[in-house]
């Protein structure tokens, strides 16, 4: 084999020889010199033994043949234009270096290959003799290893340089592998192959790098985030890897020209209020598939529409909806709302009587007298008066900041004053405790050295004096394993606790203001939450106006009292409070999340939206998989996870029911076209008030009864949640039978009693529903 292999080898450098010799003298004749020993150096490196060197073979030997047709090519050009001839010795000489580091590069691995490599490079020479000369310069093994594609991008890389066109190449976002088929055409000029190949071969690195980092924070937050955990230092690593990522591919990406596709859409109606904060805003405000009619446009006016109502008042939604159809924008004042207000509208108007409509300092009139403006034709009149005039000094205010709002006010807590100069005394340091480090921490002692100071006590009077503090939830064990004790333990205040300092309703620390009554607080929620429902959601509570509560004073309020369950006692409060409080924060807080975040577009952003936007309530954090799964569930496990929401010595626990409450999967709404319509709860009348969501939910769609072809199509709620309904789908839907027409109900039954009855379920439409 080896004589076989060295006799073509022969053959091939002869021939290869002989021919390039000719071009040569030709060249060399119509400029009027000898032959140069340079060439005669290129066309011995041109031979056959080339391809003994592995990956290299197909890149030195396309050079080499490459530059045997450029010689060529250039010695026509330049028989034809004598102007060429400096051109030529540029070729020449540039030829020569080429030759003398390709020749390197030969003597080096022939002398390094064994005989394994021979065999190969026999089989190579025998497909290559075959199929002829012409198909010397292709390559030979296409899609393999990295070599292969760093003469891909090289071929590329050239094309580009020398103006040639040139196809793009595929997109690789990581999550696909680049196309190995490419159009490789001959060039005239030649190549520098070192800077090329080194350029390549740092961007495959680069890319491959790129991969693995993202893999690896993908991966790892994914496992964090499915055990229910969540590391302090996340976002630390994240931003590490993202720097890292996108600093090896900084020079890479800059010359790239990419065509991303968007294989998913998520139309977000908040993208006009607020970017997404992960940076793909762009791909996520993509057009849906499905054409959604727009709300029509709104008139652009200098005045201002007010509009007077209550709650409760039918023609007050009339009114709503005779403006909105008239594309016109208007204030709401609900006097019930902002009771001050009241007053004002009886000084102006004669009359404290609801709805009343204000066109700048113009009193309109209520309901009746608008639908006669238009009936008449002068309501445009108005409206062009609006268009043209801006409102005077007379003019109906829009609701002020905090107006009439009793969240933050009352009397000043003592304890908090101590607690916040307590702060600026001890030493908030990151700390270690058994090989771990813990993060803003103080110690026992130094908090008994403040207080045996500051309120001249005795040091156990100071350490009961830092009980009180801590039963009132300023600070905590940050292992929860003691309530306050003097010495080395640690000790974090609330605002302090990495987690509770992203909750969404502690911005400004910890309030000086007493801890109201949590019913108290639960009365005003409830109240605020009729006002956002009247103006702002459809009167079947499927849409919601989303830009417009994002803008409300009555949504600002709601932020504010949120603020003060911070240190709210919920342990003592009844079945009947606990489900409706958790019910309506369930779903004002979903709206939060939406307004904040954005509406998730896939299932790691619900995962997302549901696991980590959180507030604190009474000194603990709840998001809402925890107050629907570890509180209104009884601590039951989310579908498809392994874990409960709350552990066994998890403070959280004390707060749940005792048992899983079945109907509120039928009044929790986390803004989905397919979840239930959105409604407010009270505790008095809360089970009457969850029967009859479970009756509208399930008799509008969420659960289809076809007796001919004994199919129930049942909304995947069902099939979630199926363990808090029954064991198995027959009690599932036994269980459902209740809320249905009674005659169908009653022909249910009949069919599950026969066995008669398949079940399939619903697709989850995930949409907004706004």
């Amino acid at each position: 084999m080896e004589k076989e292999a060295s006799t073509k080898e022969n053959v091939t450098s002869s021939l290869a020889a002989q021919k390039l010799d000719r071009d040569t003298l030709d060249l060399q004749k119509s400029q009027g010199g000898e032959p140069s020993k340079e060439i005669e150096s290129l066309s011995i490196s041109t031979g056959g033994p080339k391809l003994e060197n592995n990956g290299e073979d197909g890149l030195v030997e396309k050079t080499d043949v490459s530059g045997d047709l450029k010689s060529k090519e250039q010695g026509k050009k330049l028989d034809s234009n004598p102007s060429h001839s400096g051109m030529g010795e540029k070729i020449d000489e540039r030829m020569d270096l080429e030759s003398k580091a390709q020749e390197k590069d030969s003597d080096s691995n022939k002398e390094q290959n064994d005989s394994g490599h021979k065999v190969a490079s026999t089989a190579q020479e025998e497909k290559l003799h075959n199929d002829g000369h012409d198909n010397l310069g292709k390559k030979t093994d296409q899609g393999k290893d990295l070599e292969s594609k760093a003469q891909e991008e090289t071929n590329q890389t050239t094309d580009k340089i020398l103006g040639e066109e040139e196809e793009l190449e595929p997109v690789f976002d990581g999550t696909e592998v680049p196309g190995m088929e490419a159009n490789r055409s001959m060039s005239t000029h030649t190549l520098d192959l070192d800077s090329e190949t080194q350029g390549v071969v740092k961007k495959a690195v680069a890319l491959t790098n790129l991969v693995k980092i993202k893999g690896v924070v993908v991966v790892s937050t994914f496992l964090r985030r499915l055990s229910g955990k969540r590391d302090e230092d996340e976002q630390d690593v994240i931003d590490h890897a993202d720097k890292n990522a996108s600093d090896s591919t900084k020079d890479s990406e800059a010359r790239e020209v990419s065509q991303k596709t968007v294989d998913r859409s998520a139309w977000n109606p908040l993208s006009f209020i607020r970017t997404s904060q992960d940076g793909d805003a762009e791909n996520k405000a993509e057009q849906r598939e499905e054409v959604i009619e727009e709300p029509a446009q709104a008139i652009a006016i200098k005045g201002r529409v007010i509009l007077y109502t209550r709650l409760g008042c039918q023609d007050c939604k009339e009114a709503r909806l005779f403006l909105y159809r008239k594309k016109l924008r208007y204030v709401e004042i609900n006097i019930d709302v902002f009771p001050s207000r009241k007053l004002e509208l009886e000084k102006i108007a004669g009359s404290s009587s609801v709805p009343k409509v204000f066109f700048n300092e113009v009193l309109i009139g209520g309901l009746s007298e608008l639908k006669g403006l238009n009936e008449s034709g002068k309501f445009d009149e108005k409206i062009d008066y609006l268009i043209s005039e801006p409102p005077s000094f007379e003019a109906p205010l829009p609701p002020l900041s905090g107006e009439d709002d009793l969240s933050n006010s009352g009397a000043i807590d003592e304890l908090a004053l101590i607690a916040r100069k307590m702060k600026e005394f001890v030493i908030v340091k990151d700390r270690f405790y058994k090989m771990r480090r813990f993060m803003n921490c103080f110690s026992g002692s130094e908090a008994v050295d403040f207080l045996a100071e500051d309120q001249y006590l005795e040091r156990e009077e100071a350490i009961e004096f830092g009980r009180k503090l801590a039963s009132k939830l300023f600070f905590h064990h940050f292992l929860e394993e003691n309530l306050f004790e003097d010495g080395n333990h640690l000790y974090r205040f609330l605002d302090d606790d990495p987690i509770v300092s992203q909750c969404h309703n502690i911005p400004r620390g910890i309030i000086d203001v007493k801890p109201k009554p949590i019913l108290d607080i639960a009365s005003r929620l409830r109240f605020l939450f009729y006002a956002i429902l009247e103006a702002y959601v459809s009167e079947d509570g499927k849409h919601v106006d989303y830009r417009s509560i994002h803008g409300s004073e009555e949504f600002a309020r709601y932020l504010r009292i949120v603020e003060e369950l911070q240190r709210v006692e919920v342990k003592d409060m009844q079945r009947e409070e606990k489900l409706a409080f958790f019910i309506n924060l369930y779903n004002l807080m979903a709206i939060h999340a939406i307004l904040v975040w954005g509406h998730p577009a896939g299932a790691i952003e619900r995962k997302r939206l549901f696991g980590d936007f959180k507030y604190v309530v009474g000194g603990s954090t709840y998001s809402l998989s925890a107050i629907q799964n570890g509180i209104l569930r009884g601590n039951q496990r989310p579908p498809y996870n392994l874990m409960k929401p709350f552990g066994a010595k998890d403070k959280r626990s004390m707060v749940t029911l005792p048992y899983s409450e079945p109907l509120i999967h039928f009044a929790l709404v986390c803004g989905t076209r397919s979840g239930p319509a959105l409604r407010c709860y009270s505790p008095g009348d809360i089970d009457k008030e969850l029967m009859e969501a479970a009756r509208n939910f399930l008799r509008n769609g969420g659960l289809i009864i076809d007796f001919d072809t004994k199919v129930a199509s049942a909304s995947k709620i069902l099939k979630w949640f199926s363990v808090d309904f029954g064991k198995n789908e027959v009690e599932v839907l036994k269980h459902s039978s209740n809320y249905l027409e009674p005659a169908v109900s009653e022909a249910l039954l009949e069919s599950l009693a026969k066995s008669q009855l398949k079940v399939m379920y619903q697709p989850y439409d995930w949409g907004v529903n706004c």
